[in-house]
């Protein structure tokens, strides 16, 4: 049974397995779809409780973190959400199997202390558009926008935001390919690389 979620959508369906921290503050619209393995965070405090050192004592920092889903989003599987600030995904977004998507990293700027007890840095919301496409294996940053309509090829890293209507791939990201109205078609952008053995492992 599904824990109980900040609003009541209707045919949510999330294929077990998951895991879901802070169901209170994950909203979802009507119709989505979650394939087997989606691990959920809405961060409330960090380090957790669970997380001690033998040794010290470690100051927990709080958070407000949220997850909001439009309405019909799918995934294949294998989602990966952490949220300190905000995770937004748009209507009709389509996330492709183990996609990961993070607002925050772990700190890393002492050596006096395991990275793993070390505050959340680099806090900053991340949107995606309505109708975007993120590809299989994808991961997508703290602070990144991405517009609607949008394709993220298959193991990309974006790290800075992408315009609608336009294809990402690469790690790090950047845009490979625009949607050009007046042709209907997409066109490679200007100094792009369009050798076909550059952008086979990203899946355009």
């Amino acid at each position: 049974m599904l824990p109980k979620f900040a609003n009541e959508p209707l045919d949510l369906v999330i294929e077990w397995p998951w895991r879901i921290s802070h169901p209170e503050a994950i909203y979802f619209g009507n119709n989505v779809w979650l394939g087997p393995g989606s691990f959920l965070t809405a961060v409330s405090s960090y380090p957790t409780p669970s997380l001690k050192h033998p040794q010290r004592t470690v100051e927990s920092k709080f958070y407000k973190g949220e997850i909001h889903f439009g309405d019909r989003v799918t995934c294949s599987g294998g989602l990966i959400i952490g949220a300190a600030n905000e995770v937004r995904i748009g209507d009709d977004v389509l996330l492709s199997s183990n996609v990961t998507i993070l607002d925050n990293l772990h700190g890393y700027e002492s050596m006096e202390l395991p990275f793993k007890y070390q505050p959340l840095e680099k806090i900053a919301p991340v949107h995606i558009g309505a109708g975007s496409w993120i590809g299989q294996n994808a991961v997508i940053l703290p602070g990144v926008t991405i517009g609607e309509m949008a394709v993220i090829g298959a193991n990309s890293v974006v790290t800075h935001a992408v315009p609608p209507h336009s294809i990402a791939a690469g790690a790090p990201a950047r845009v490979i390919k625009s949607w050009n109205e007046k042709a209907g078609e997409w066109r490679a952008c200007k100094g792009v690389a369009r050798r076909a053995d550059r952008l086979r492992a990203y899946g355009v």
